[in-house]
């Protein structure tokens, strides 16, 4: 992805850890780094994290080999942002607003408190007259996306600018690299509810206190 003509930019206050890459084709990314050697990288196209590396500089996330780094495209793998709508429960398209939306980074992320000791940038995706056009509300998306051993916290917040109401949903669509998918487990869900879209999207309760996989699911 690397060429001649990129250029980098640090951010504020964590300068020695989060960088800027503006691209010879026009796209731009960020680049978390933190001393033990973990990594991430954000495109500001979608907001989508397309690589997170451990210590050991193993990849955790998938991409497709089919993958175009282009500007402006959507990149299937890693991990993308869909927002106001996730699936299809709505009128908009499946991955909604944000994925195909350039985000800019967000110089002011209060109120949530300073990331110390991480590497960390945070992400603004304000809605304009044109989204307005498929989606009639006004919002911002901040998204945090920091980095520390061992670790990639996720915080998305919306904000509703509007003067009324809105409904909608949110979907962090990852897709996580794994050497045996029979050794992964899936923890938290117990009693929630879910629509199985290999099942004609019929209604269940989550009543494992695990999810293991035999084969393909989709919830």
């Amino acid at each position: 992805m690397d060429d001649a003509s990129n250029s980098a930019e640090k951010l504020g206050a964590n300068a020695m850890q989060a960088n800027v890459i503006r691209d010879g084709d026009g796209s731009s990314r960020v680049i978390l780094s933190e001393p033990t050697g973990c990594t991430a990288e954000v495109l500001l196209h979608g907001g989508q994290i397309v690589s997170w590396k451990n210590e050991r500089r193993e990849e955790l996330l998938f991409m497709t080999n089919k993958a175009l780094w282009k500007a402006s495209k959507v990149i299937r793998g890693g991990i993308s942002i869909c927002f106001p709508q996730s699936t299809n429960f709505g009128s908009l398209e499946q991955v909604g607003i944000g994925r195909n939306r350039l985000w800019s980074v967000d110089s002011s992320p209060s109120p949530l408190p300073p990331a110390n000791n991480r590497s960390t940038v945070d992400l603004l995706l304000k809605s304009t007259d044109e989204d307005l056009k498929t989606w009639p509300h006004r919002f911002e998306l901040r998204l945090r996306i920091s980095v520390t051993a061992g670790k990639l916290t996720v915080i998305p917040r919306v904000r509703n600018v509007d003067s009324k109401p809105f409904s909608f949903t949110f979907a962090l669509c990852s897709y996580l690299s794994l050497s045996d998918i029979s050794e992964v487990r899936v923890e938290g869900l117990e009693t929630l509810d879910y629509f199985d879209n290999l099942l004609q999207r019929e209604r269940y309760t989550e009543q494992a206190d695990a999810i293991t996989f035999e084969g393909e699911i989709a919830q």
